[in-house]
């Protein structure tokens, strides 16, 4: 069997992400963020790209993943702390060092292992005794991460804040949506596209806890030590299949087969995203608008 690539392939690659009462948009040579202040006005702001992302290193299967995912911390980082300080109505002093970047992504990376790789693992340990080989206790481990990722991100979805930023998520989504569909700008004509997409960051997490659970079958479980070390020094590697795997069902969205392998990633995002109002739309299509510009700029 063939399979056909969809057809905007070809078209420029927008994506992004919410932000507090905002939307960041990743285009082709920067990132803007747009975000709503205290007062109603939408301002926006210009992160330019890093060379080390977007050179020779960007087109390595496997490692690309890698280094994409490092690039998203990053640049979400200095996104969030703009969009704080504007959506409360501060001025931004000071954009977060390279020294606090690097301690807060290492806290960062040091919180999901020990959550969603490590818990698992220990609390599989505990039903250990119980099964008769290692197979079936790898499994659990991975029903276990996989329980734990859905639970918390239904747990911060409580919130009425976070509620917001996925309206924000929502908005971003649809708005990706119609410029790939090479529609019009408008508030109207982005409401006629879902909040789910393929390519999203939720899709990406939920893929890498599949292909951890599929990976980590045929890990044995002894001794011990190397149980937990391989919880660690595998995730690049499992992330970097996993940002392939997402990255070929982007490109062949409309093949039958991929897009019922990707249901599951769609599903959750019902978690993650909300139908935006009109004013989150337009938060959106701002960033949209100003990302495009630049890229046409750019040429």
């Amino acid at each position: 069997m063939t399979l056909k690539k969809s057809p905007n392939t070809s078209a420029p690659m927008y994506g992004g992400q919410a932000v507090i009462e905002g939307v960041m948009i990743r285009a082709r040579t920067c990132c803007t963020v747009a975000v709503r202040r205290p007062n109603g006005k939408i301002v926006r702001h210009v992160l330019p790209l890093h060379s080390w992302a977007n050179g020779k290193l960007r087109l390595i299967p496997l490692v690309r993943g890698i280094v994409v995912l490092l690039e998203t911390m990053i640049i979400g980082m200095k996104a969030l702390a703009i969009s704080s300080s504007e959506s409360s109505g501060e001025e931004l002093i000071d954009k977060p060092g390279k020294l606090s970047m690097a301690i807060t992504l290492f806290i960062a990376f040091i919180f999901s292992i020990g959550i969603f790789f490590l818990l698992p693992l220990y609390l599989s340990e505990i039903f250990d005794n119980s099964f008769e080989n290692e197979l079936m206790s790898n499994i659990v481990e991975g029903v276990l991460r996989l329980i734990l990722f859905i639970g918390y991100i239904w747990l911060i979805g409580q919130f009425k804040d976070i509620k917001r930023v996925f309206g924000y998520h929502g908005a971003e989504h649809m708005t990706v949506h119609l410029v790939e569909k090479k529609d019009t700008l408008s508030v109207n004509n982005v409401k006629k596209y879902p909040p789910e997409h393929a390519r999203c960051g939720t899709s990406f997490l939920l893929t890498v806890v599949f292909i951890s659970i599929l990976f980590f079958i045929i890990v044995p479980r002894e001794p011990f030590w190397f149980l937990i070390v391989s919880r660690i020094i595998f995730v690049p590697l499992i992330a970097g299949i996993s940002y392939e795997l997402i990255r070929f069902s982007g490109r062949y969205s409309t093949n039958f087969l991929v897009n019922l392998i990707g249901y599951p990633n769609l599903l959750l995002q019902k978690l993650t995203t909300r139908n935006p109002d009109d004013s989150m739309i337009e938060v959106a299509i701002n960033a949209m608008e100003y990302a495009i510009e630049l890229d046409n700029n750019s040429d």
